[in-house]
């Protein structure tokens, strides 16, 4: 990021021409289509995507230099499962029943890679049918479970990325996945984790997006509250289960080609179906871009779990605390370990700044990597959400006595460093 693109984000952020969260946004008229590395920056794709949050497509010449594109893919561009089998057979692998339904997902299984190669073998064999249903080949974590060393090169625009950072500074998950399938294996209507932004590349094969952008899902739900599995179900059309649908706008629809790249924004619901045998690369990621998004997520997720189990509050001893045990337990996150999240990205970024203005220092290719004006304006909006966290009630009711910084000397810290970003850099 140089100069000029931080001080257009950080007024953006200030004038407050984003999208709110909860605000409902209307569709753009079209997905634009990304065609030439060479003529896109890193600031084009910032000021353009990101931080409007707006989806696009990237032509495959941004991948055509990858490792799965080359070896995962036969001469004719359909799955190499030899390859596969020699290389993963024995990687034991999640696998969904697309056939069936389990609340607003597909029940999983795990089998190892071979198993499921053999099944896809035999479902393409027998007409794309198979009495053990269409079994899709999700959330696999590639990165994490072996080596994924010349598969992909992470594209420039999806560097700054918080949640990924996190998990392996933690070295204990991440959000870096495979998804195979044959032709018909489908994900039902969503919106990525935490409110996160993703980036989905078809190593082979092609797929079809339905994207509805951010408050357009509220017209679907039916008058019970509730989110549709599936948005092409005839059901939706029926006003009395549905009251609002006739207010949703029609959804985007993209037809990813192989090797294409698309970026799904913020808080944008989907349903995405492969139209023919697919492999996929997928990201889930959090910068200062979203932060803002994911911090209200949060506090509609502990809202929802205070709901469900407010007639137990006047008798249940520590039932706040309870209910930070059931959000996690549910969205793999409660408000303690968010601060723990903003804390190691800001203590991270504090350090990046530091080194940057020490001239010894400033030779560290972390700091290259980055660079300073990147982690001031990371800085700038860590510090903005979590002056929101500090005073949130429900969040002056956890326990941080533990914490090294307190909440309130991590705020203190960053405000100065904003202060100091102002006026020297």
């Amino acid at each position: 990021m140089d100069r000029e693109t931080r001080l257009f984000a950080e007024n953006y952020f200030r004038s407050a021409r984003g999208p709110l969260p909860g605000r409902v946004c209307p569709p753009p008229a079209r997905v634009d289509w990304i065609e030439k590395p060479e003529s896109f920056s890193y600031a084009d794709f910032f000021k353009g995507y990101l931080l409007p949050n707006v989806p696009c497509v990237f032509s495959s010449t941004f991948t055509e230099g990858w490792g799965s594109r080359r070896r995962w893919v036969t001469a004719d561009g359909k799955p190499d499962f030899d390859h596969l089998l020699r290389n993963y057979g024995d990687v034991v692998v999640p696998v969904a029943n697309c056939e069936l339904q389990e609340y607003n997902s597909n029940p999983k299984e795990h089998m190892p890679l071979r198993d499921y190669i053999g099944y896809w073998r035999e479902h393409i064999q027998g007409g794309y049918a198979s009495p053990r249903g269409c079994l899709y080949l999700k959330d696999w974590h590639l990165c994490r479970d072996s080596s994924a060393e010349g598969v992909f090169t992470l594209p420039v625009y999806f560097s700054s990325d918080w949640l990924n950072e996190y998990w392996d500074a933690l070295d204990v998950d991440d959000y870096r996945f495979i998804y195979m399938g044959p032709t018909g294996t489908w994900s039902p209507f969503h919106a990525d984790i935490l409110r996160s932004f993703s980036w989905s590349v078809n190593i082979c094969g092609r797929k079809k997006w339905l994207l509805f952008p951010p408050g357009q899902e509220e017209a679907l739900r039916d008058r019970h509250g509730s989110l549709p599995y599936d948005v092409t179900s005839p059901t939706l059309l029926d006003r009395r289960l549905h009251p609002k649908q006739e207010h949703c706008s029609p959804p985007l629809e993209v037809i990813q080609e192989a090797g294409e790249m698309i970026f799904v924004p913020s808080g944008w619901h989907h349903q995405v179906y492969n139209l023919e045998d697919t492999i996929s690369i997928n990201h889930n990621w959090i910068n200062g871009c979203n932060l803002a998004n994911m911090w209200h997520f949060l506090q509609q997720e502990l809202r929802l779990v205070q709901q469900e189990i407010v007639q137990w509050k006047d008798t249940m001893p520590d039932w706040h605390h309870h209910c930070q045990v059931i959000m996690k337990s549910c969205t793999g996150i409660n408000f303690e370990e968010f601060y723990h999240f903003l804390k190691v990205i800001a203590e991270r970024r504090l350090l990046i700044l530091a080194k940057s203005m020490d001239p010894v220092e400033s030779k560290g290719s972390e700091v290259v990597e980055l660079g300073p004006q990147q982690a001031a304006f990371d800085i700038g909006r860590i510090a903005e959400v979590l002056a929101s966290v500090v005073v949130h009630p429900d969040f002056q009711r956890v326990d941080t006595s533990a914490c090294s910084p307190r909440p309130e000397e991590l705020l203190q810290q960053l405000e100065e460093a904003v202060a100091t970003i102002a006026t020297s850099l």
